[in-house]
């Protein structure tokens, strides 16, 4: 954990486009760190407890979408106070109860260190359970979007996968995402910061908003 230590501002929030301090921590697929994950996208997440209603609702949810994650080249982790022994139960108990197993791990962080440092929780919480926070890490570690959503309310799926799909996107092909974008449909392109392709454009928008395909 020296990594979390060095933090400027520890508790403080992780901000978008920041490198992410790196961790090792336990979980339920062994000891993992978060540059195990460089070079690949990373979706980091966390929920306020093991056998709860809406976390078992998302879990399985997610795990019977990890296909989706994997073909955009996306590992999944998760990370909650519980013991280590506490997930394994919880795991077991989803298996048993909905025929999903969730292979991707989680991770223990009884004492907060981890949510604490990255600020899915506030610094003087005693505990996780009023958020569930999502990062999305890029392949260099970087923090490049986050959600938060209240206890009481589960995370979407199809908007998990539609925001990975959206950053890669703006990366792969230099373009901007327009608001409820779907994969394969129109983005736009980055506009111009020159004046004179203001006046030369043939009406007063297209300098600004211009749409663009999709090339996948």
């Amino acid at each position: 954990m020296d990594d979390l230590r060095r933090l400027v501002t520890p508790c403080g929030p992780a901000r978008l486009g920041d490198p992410l301090p790196n961790f090792t921590a336990r979980t339920t697929q062994g000891v993992k760190s978060l540059s195990d994950f460089r070079g690949k996208w990373l979706i980091l997440f966390s929920h306020p407890a093991d056998f709860t209603p809406v976390c078992t609702s998302e879990f399985v949810a997610i795990a019977r979408a990890a296909d989706r994650f994997a073909a955009l080249d996306c590992n999944l982790m998760a990370l909650s106070v519980d013991s280590l022994f506490s997930h394994f139960a919880w795991l077991r108990a989803i298996h048993e109860k909905f025929g999903v197993k969730v292979e991707f791990p989680l991770i223990e962080d009884p004492t907060l260190e981890i949510a604490r440092a990255y600020g899915m929780i506030a610094p003087d919480a005693l505990d996780a359970a009023s958020v569930r926070a999502t990062y999305f890490v890029d392949p260099e570690g970087r923090l490049r979007a986050s959600t938060c959503y209240p206890a009481t309310v589960g995370r979407s799926v199809d908007e998990m996968v539609r925001l990975l799909a959206a950053l890669q996107r703006t990366d792969a092909q230099h373009a901007l995402v327009p608001a409820d974008w779907t994969p394969g449909n129109d983005l736009l392109t980055v506009p111009s910061q020159l004046l004179p392709d203001v006046f030369a454009a043939n009406d007063p928008t297209e300098w600004f908003y211009t749409p663009m395909k999709d090339a996948g």
